[in-house]
């Protein structure tokens, strides 16, 4: 399924760092920014959840809501959050359910090895649920500028 802007976005649905399971109607009535990242604790998703952090006020303002995605665990997105104070839920998606449904888990290459992984990408949903705009681009340290446009 190829994910189009103004067509309905993918339903997802998992637990977040607290064990509550979320999913898409969750977020019904807001906007809401559901961005993939590789990995916890890593210099580039460290940059991008710390800018996401330091502009928390002005998206919320903008009646954003963030909801973080990776592979890793409950229990690693929860260190995540406390190490660096991440005011926003983060979806374990051990399973790669979610990014599968959105596309972002593909076959990636470093150093000659090929692997499966996260392809670091930000899917901005309408408040009626619908793709608004798909940033496949990130820059970690620049992030909410890209999405405050």
């Amino acid at each position: 399924m190829s994910i189009e802007i103004g067509k309905p976005a993918p339903f997802f649905e998992g637990q977040i760092e607290t064990e509550q399971t979320v999913n898409l109607n969750d977020y019904k009535g807001k906007k809401l920014v559901l961005y993939f990242y590789p990995k916890d604790d890593t210099p580039g998703c460290t940059a991008e959840a710390c800018d996401l952090r330091d502009n928390y006020k002005k998206l919320m303002a903008q009646g954003y809501e963030i909801l973080g995605v990776s592979p890793d665990t409950t229990k690693k997105h929860v260190k995540f959050i406390e190490k660096y104070d991440l005011p926003f839920h983060l979806l374990a998606d051990v399973d790669k359910k979610t990014a599968e449904a959105y596309g972002v888990w593909v076959e990636k290459s470093m150093y000659g090895r090929k692997y499966m992984g996260i392809a670091r990408t930000t899917f901005i949903i309408d408040e009626q649920g619908n793709i608004a705009d798909i940033i496949d681009k990130v820059k970690t340290k620049e992030h909410s500028a890209q999405i405050l446009g």
